[in-house]
C-alpha cells in the first residue's frame, strides 16, 4: 500500500465507493466525485489492462482505447510491479461474468 495515499480521508472515499451497491450507483457517486474527463481516464486504463493481461499487443490496445503509448507503458509497469489491484480487478470481474454466464445456461 503506498503510504503517500494512505490517509483517514482517504479511507472515507474508499468505504463510499464500497458501499455503491448497483452500478448506477457508481455512475450517481462518480458523475459528482469526479469530471466526466477523470471517469473516462480510469475507465481507458481498466480496459488497458484488461488487454495487457490478455496478452493484447501495445498496437491493438493503442487502437481500441485510443491509450497513448506512455498510458499503455504505465498501465504495464503497474500489472508486473505495483500492488497487484489491476490484477485482483480484472480477475474478480472474469469471476463474475463466469458465474454470470453459467446462470444463463
Amino acid at each position: 500500500m503506498n503510504k503517500k495515499i494512505k490517509s483517514e480521508l482517504t479511507d472515507k472515499l474508499f468505504r463510499c465507493i464500497l458501499s455503491m451497491e448497483t452500478i448506477e450507483e457508481c455512475y450517481q457517486l462518480f458523475e459528482d466525485l469526479c469530471t466526466v474527463n477523470e471517469i473516462q481516464a480510469i475507465a481507458q486504463r481498466m480496459e488497458v489492462a484488461a488487454m495487457l493481461d490478455a496478452k493484447c499487443t501495445y498496437v491493438e490496445i493503442a487502437e481500441k482505447t485510443g491509450a497513448s503509448t506512455a498510458t499503455i507503458s504505465r498501465v504495464n509497469r503497474c500489472l508486473h510491479y505495483g500492488t497487484d489491484g489491476y490484477k485482483l480487478a480484472i480477475d474478480r470481474v472474469k469471476k463474475q461474468q463466469e458465474e454470470e454466464a453459467g446462470k444463463a445456461e
